[in-house]
Formats: structure tokens, sequence, C-alpha cells
């Protein structure tokens, strides 16, 4: 009895291990890529365990530059399924945490048109590049700096399938940068943030409608700037607020829209 409880012991482990799945993993890979006129240093995320090309989306970060918090946003969408490219916008992976700055770095890249289209334009050649991406199916979200340089890169026309701002400035739209807008548009907000005047939430709103754009603009209530980030208040900056509800809402509609869009 003794010897034979062995043997079934024995088959039963062999059974159990020779049948359980290899767990997948989320792969990361450090890109380096010309960026407009800077040398810039982005991150790719993915799931080793899906074959063959997937939806890309491009990740911009906020004008911290590429900190743990955008690559966090790239990662969960690797686990989603999708392939993650987080790039650099301020080139060499220069980050802060000094509002004064960041806001020059920002401001710098945003003073000169061209050179930020050339920066974005150049992060999604690098994206559409890979070859687990699928060069059909992409689309850019971005947060604070990041959410209003998607915006630009939808109003000059990029072939994206959606661009999703997060608590994003809003830029200026004339008609003839919104006859350019190939993609869905969709705009996150806080309606207690105060850092984006009422007067131009309106009039990005007026622009894109007298465009027939397909856009949507969701704005949370009570929610104030950089709402889904969790640490929002760490720099003691008035106005800026982690709200997790608005947070968990605003992601579950963006990946709600990308399976809409790749069905």
């Amino acid at each position: 009895m003794f010897r034979g409880s062995l043997l079934v012991a024995g088959i039963t482990a062999i059974i159990v291990t020779t049948t359980v799945p290899a767990l997948a993993e989320i792969r990361t890979e450090n890109v380096e890529y010309q960026s407009g006129s800077v040398k810039a240093q982005g991150v790719v995320f993915w799931d080793d365990a899906i074959t063959g090309k997937r939806p890309g989306v491009l990740v911009v970060h906020e004008w911290w530059g590429l900190d743990d918090y955008a690559k966090s946003r790239a990662r969960k969408l690797a686990e989603a399924g999708y392939f993650a490219f987080a790039c650099d916008m301020y080139g060499e992976g220069k980050t802060t945490n000094h509002p004064k700055d960041a806001g020059a770095m920002a401001t710098s890249v945003r003073s000169n048109q061209q050179e930020w289209l050339a920066r974005g334009k150049a992060a999604l050649g690098v994206l559409k590049a890979r070859p687990e991406v699928d060069p059909q199916k992409l689309a850019a979200i971005g947060y604070c700096f990041g959410g209003t340089t998607v915006l630009q890169l939808g109003l000059d026309g990029a072939d994206l399938d959606a661009v999703v701002s997060y608590h994003g400035a809003l830029p200026a739209v004339t008609p003839a940068t919104a006859a350019k807008i190939q993609s869905q548009v969709l705009v996150y907000h806080g309606a207690e943030d105060t850092f984006i005047p009422n007067e131009a939430v309106e009039s990005f709103q007026a622009a894109l409608k007298d465009a027939k754009t397909k856009f949507e603009f969701i704005s949370y209530p009570g929610a104030r700037h950089s709402f889904t980030v969790p640490d929002a208040g760490k720099h003691g900056i008035e106005g800026m607020k982690y709200d997790a509800a608005a947070d968990q809402a605003s992601w579950d509609s963006t990946l709600k829209l990308f399976r809409t869009i790749w069905k």
C-alpha cells in the first residue's frame, strides 16, 4: 500500500507540473532615438505571452519628464494586451521633481510648435516601426503636458485612431486645424481644475463640435488637476490632487474606447 501510494503521488505530481501554463511576463526595453533636435530615451512595454502584432499606444509624460508614473501607465497598457511606448519629450531622459524646472522644460518645448510636433512624431515613428505593433492600429494618450501634446498631434492630422488627454491644457483650435483631425478625441477633465480656464474648455468643445469631429469631453465633478496621479499632492501645489474614482473611471473609459475601435 505504501509503495502504491508513492506511485500514485508521483503520477499526480507529474500531471500537475506538466499542465501548468507558462506565466506571461511584461517585458521592457529602453529605446534611444532621435526626437526632433534631441537624443531621446524612451521605454517600451509588452506582454511576451501575446504572439503576432497588436495595437500600439504612445504614452506622453507630464511636465516632470518620463518618470515612473508615465512608465506605470505604459505597463498597465501592456497588461491590457497593447504594446506601449513611454516616450521622452525632453531628451536624454531628463526628469525633475521641482515645479520651477518642470515648468521651464515644458515651456521650452511648447514655445516652438514645429519642434514640439517633431518630437511627438518621432516617438510615433518609433512605435509604428516596432515589429510587435500593427501600424494600422495606433493611439496616443498623455497626462498634463502630455495630454496637450497628444491633442496637438491630433490637430496636426497625425494618423492615429484615437488621442486621449488626461487633465491636459486645451490648445486653441481654428477651423483649419480642426479640419485636419483624423482621430477620435477623448478628453478627461477635472471640473475643479483651476489651471485650465473655463473659457478654454468652452472654446475647445465648440470648435470640435463645429468641425463635426468625433470627440467626447468628460468632466469629473470635484476633480482637480492631476486627478489620475496618486502622489499628485507631494509637490505641495495648490490645485493638484488625486481622485481615485475619477482615475479609475477615466482608465476604464479609455480601455473601453480601445476595445471599441480595435475590435
